[in-house]
């Protein structure tokens, strides 16, 4: 019985000490009394690889960037999308954008179709509270605003940014009115600060549920407006005046993460809480000109926002997590080849979650690259920029594999030894040329299978108003997807509204110039708001002398004689269940059609 007994503690002895000896050593965190790590992701907004202190740029200032990759595994070979939508549906389905309505910013296709699951319900059907803060950009309507795709609580402004067509009338990023859960809310602050400030406040809120938080910033995107601070500190900069507001709204950023560390230290979460930064694509203006001369700064990376070269793609990314063994006393960097499709699997495998994904996923779990002696297995993975109503085949493609890089679906590149993309390698590779055309054909039919457009549905729970805007009309004409734009009225794009009826009914349709909460009737004319230093104005706004409005559902199609001295022009259609093309305008008394930039549905 003795002899048992000291057999049984040594074996347990050495089973500790091979688990202590394990974690010293940087391999995975062990299974054994799992606490599920909270999760914060960062994605900022047209901030480029180039645009942070820890990749070289000696004019930038971002000192707690800086210290967070001086203290977090960086993945030096990570990618997302070349513009923003693309990139946000990425990371939160596992899925490239062509297969879910996501290859575009306007144009009815920024909208994630529902069938899609998301990170934020993965992680919420495995017990974590999830919120997100500023930037959705997936869609404005029901079914598909944050709070409706497994966000229990979301904070956020409208389209792709604060000042486009569907957000609120003249926010300006300072002192906005943004929507907690679709509902309009006034705050004071400059936007970035708001958005960390909320994040925060709801951290401290959580006590024993793990939560799920994604901080996806607005900033740097433009229209490039600063807190007067911050465009000073780059007042001697060689930089254009653009690009000093830019580099400002980064170090802005750069302040609150700092602060943001700050609070997760001190209140003792940090310790288990995965900390992602990352950024949605290439470079917006951190590459300028000024008196003829480049100016800024890209790591010498090719290209910049949108394009196919790794300038357009290739993003920072770091990763901190103690508890997990994932930080750079482990392990400092990673060059295998990692993207924003991986997150959603790569996530779940680390926070121990039950994961069965719904649809094919065009990426896969990376977790082990985060660990020493841990590589990938060799694989292909595209990225491409359509910005159409509908995909085009070979469209600005890059087909990546390790560091070979297969842009426009003839150009090769070793990025290992041209990190520039100087010297086209296809003559000279034909094979792998060969091999990585082979793989965008199969790569392409699979997603081409996918492809469809989202249909808003003109019923939501409470019977609340449906507002569309211009933003998302389907058309092949310019759009005014800006506030700015909407208030110079000179766009007038022809085409129709994807929609669906669930509920058989009388429907009631207000057609208006301008958004309901600007108060402004169909013939008003605003004054201008004047530009500073540090932020952009807002022309005035020109009002439109209509003598009558239309509308057409499906084949129905109704006008009546009208005036503009009033906010709206309404009708009502007696519509049956099923899907139709919508579209609606005023009619000027020289019979020109000018859309109605905005239009709010109800059902009666």
């Amino acid at each position: 019985m003795i002899k048992t007994i000291k057999t049984f503690f040594f074996v347990l002895c050495t089973i500790v000490i091979i688990t202590a000896s394990c974690k010293e050593s940087g391999s995975e965190i062990s299974s054994d009394a799992f606490q599920k790590p909270n999760v914060i992701f960062i994605m900022t907004d047209d901030q480029g690889y180039g645009d942070v202190g820890f990749h070289g740029n000696t004019i930038i200032k971002t000192p707690h960037i800086d210290a967070l990759a001086a203290r977090s595994t960086e993945l030096t070979n990570f990618h997302v999308g070349t513009t923003c939508t693309p990139s946000r549906a990425g990371l939160l389905t596992g899925r490239n954008s062509n297969r879910n309505n996501t290859w575009h910013t306007i144009g009815g296709c920024s909208i994630l179709n529902k069938e899609e699951q998301t990170i934020s319900e993965v992680f919420q059907d495995n017990g974590y509270n999830t919120v997100m803060f500023g930037k959705w950009h997936l869609g404005d309507n029901y079914p598909y605003r944050p709070q409706d795709r497994g966000f229990k609580d979301a904070l956020y402004h409208g389209g792709g940014g604060i000042g486009q067509t569907p957000d609120y009338w003249n926010n300006d990023y300072f002192d906005d009115t943004y929507f907690r859960n679709g509902v309009p809310e006034k705050f004071e602050g400059y936007c970035t600060d708001v958005w960390f400030k909320e994040t925060v406040k709801y951290i401290e809120d959580q006590k024993d549920t793990p939560f799920f938080a994604y901080l996806a910033l607005n900033a740097p995107h433009g229209p490039f407006n600063v807190p007067q601070e911050y465009l000073e500190m780059y007042a001697d900069a060689d930089l254009n005046e653009k690009q000093k507001r830019f580099y400002g709204m980064i170090s802005n950023i750069d302040d609150n993460i700092g602060k943001l560390m700050e609070y997760l230290e001190s209140s003792g979460k940090l310790e288990n809480t995965i900390l992602i930064f990352t950024t949605d694509n290439g470079t917006a203006a951190g590459i300028g000109k000024k008196n003829g001369t480049v100016t800024g700064y890209n790591a010498n990376l090719k290209g910049t926002k949108s394009s196919p070269y790794d300038g357009g793609h290739r993003v920072p990314f770091l990763i901190h997590w103690p508890k997990g063994n994932i930080t750079a006393d482990k392990l400092k960097q990673s060059n295998d080849l990692v993207s924003h499709v991986d997150m959603l699997p790569t996530l779940a495998k680390l926070c121990g979650m039950d994961f069965t994904p719904k649809n094919e996923l065009d990426g896969a779990d990376v977790s082990k690259v985060f660990y020493l002696n841990k590589k990938l297995e060799d694989r292909m993975l595209v990225v491409d920029t359509q910005r159409l109503q509908w995909p085009v085949k070979d469209r600005n493609s890059c087909v990546m594999q390790g560091q070979w890089r297969l842009v426009n679906g003839n150009e090769l590149y070793n990025m290992d030894t041209d990190f520039g993309q100087a010297e086209d390698l296809s003559s000279k590779f034909p094979e792998r040329v060969k091999n990585m055309q082979a793989f965008y054909e199969d790569w392409w039919i699979s997603t081409e299978k996918d492809m469809h457009y989202a249909s808003i549905p003109l019923n939501t729970p409470n019977n609340e108003n449906v507002l569309l805007t211009i933003h998302d009309l389907h058309s092949e004409d310019p759009i005014p997807w800006n506030q700015n734009l909407i208030r110079k009225g000179k766009m007038k794009p022809k085409g129709y509204y994807l929609v669906h009826v669930e509920e058989e009914g009388l429907y009631q349709f207000n057609l208006s110039r301008y958004p309901t909460e600007s108060n402004l009737k169909i013939n008003d004319n605003t004054n201008p708001i004047p530009s500073t230093s540090n932020k952009d104005g807002l022309s005035a706004g020109v009002g439109i002398e209509i003598v009558s409005a239309s509308i057409r559902i499906g084949d129905n199609k109704k006008k009546i004689d009208t005036d503009g001295n009033r906010t709206y022009v309404q009708f009502q259609q007696y519509l049956k269940k099923g899907s139709y093309n919508l579209s609606a305008s005023f009619i000027t008394e020289d019979n020109v059609q000018f859309p109605a930039y905005y239009l709010s549905i109800v059902k009666k």
